[in-house]
């Protein structure tokens, strides 16, 4: 096996790779954003991206999702191509996101919130769910429950009545996972999940993840500046740089990789006065 049918290694027993991205090229006029970029995704994995600012990875996420259309290349979950389809197709498709910067009604509660991911999953029209009878009652209820559920794994079960606004920022970034998640989605692209988190909330949001991915075992792509965070959780990474892949491989590889050591730093470590040659 070379090294590279290694790195794009498919699961157990041969299995395809839930998703493929294949020689994705991204650019906005004459600046490329990303360029030539190859990885996959497992079943069940919890996969990782990371690089200096302006790495490119966020571009990715946007082509994930359909927000961006790449102009090379292709992005493939479960053997469908979701290059030219529409974010709300992939959605359906099962992939779900959450943002850097919270998007969430402060004025409703935490179920509330929760119960916006399941829009595309419910097939009460509007009329039938002001009235809130027969079929739009159990329908509702049934999806109520199952945010409850979410609640109860990320740990929101004591303010799932309390309006999202007054609740501290750690527990508001849960409650944006937990959205994502009520999406039901196979795959779950986490953008910065500990943005702006002191490290109390960062073990905490550290714990849901690995909670999400290890009961519900829904595969998770993150992107995270919080590096010990990464090599915490991840199974695999993929470092990026000027929208240029540089390496790929389990943690303990890149963490002592020189050319992310030098995308990081702006050098590659050397031996310090006196060390052994």
């Amino acid at each position: 096996m070379t090294a590279t049918e290694h790195a794009f290694g498919s699961g157990p027993a041969g299995t395809p790779p839930l998703l493929e991205v294949s020689e994705v090229t991204l650019r906005f006029g004459g600046v490329t954003a990303l360029s030539s970029v190859s990885f996959d995704v497992r079943e069940g994995e919890l996969f990782a991206i990371i690089g200096p600012n302006g790495a490119g990875k966020t571009s990715i996420f946007n082509c994930l999702n359909a927000v961006y259309r790449p102009q090379e290349g292709h992005i493939r979950l479960d053997g469908v191509d979701l290059v030219g389809k529409r974010p709300s197709t992939t959605a359906h498709m099962g992939v779900a996101r959450t943002f850097q910067n919270l998007a969430l009604f402060k004025n409703l509660d935490v179920i509330d919130n929760l119960m916006l991911g399941r829009h595309h999953i419910m097939r009460t029209g509007f009329l039938k769910g002001m009235l809130w009878v027969g079929w739009a009652k159990r329908e509702e209820i049934r999806n109520r429950v199952r945010c409850d559920e979410i609640a109860e794994t990320l740990g929101l079960t004591p303010y799932r009545r309390v309006p999202v606004g007054i609740l501290p920022y750690g527990v508001q970034k849960r409650i944006e996972i937990g959205r994502a998640l009520a999406m039901e989605p196979r795959l779950l692209l986490l953008d910065e999940p500990v943005a702006g988190m002191n490290l109390d909330e960062t073990e905490d949001m550290a714990r849901a993840i690995c909670q999400i991915n290890g009961e519900l075992g829904v595969a998770m792509i993150l992107v995270e500046h919080d590096m010990h965070l990464v090599m915490d959780i991840a199974d695999r990474v993929l470092a990026l740089d000027f929208g240029v892949p540089i390496a790929l491989g389990p943690v303990d590889e890149i963490r002592d990789d020189p050319r992310v050591i030098e995308a990081y730093l702006g050098q590659a470590s050397t031996p310090g006065p006196g060390a052994a040659s």
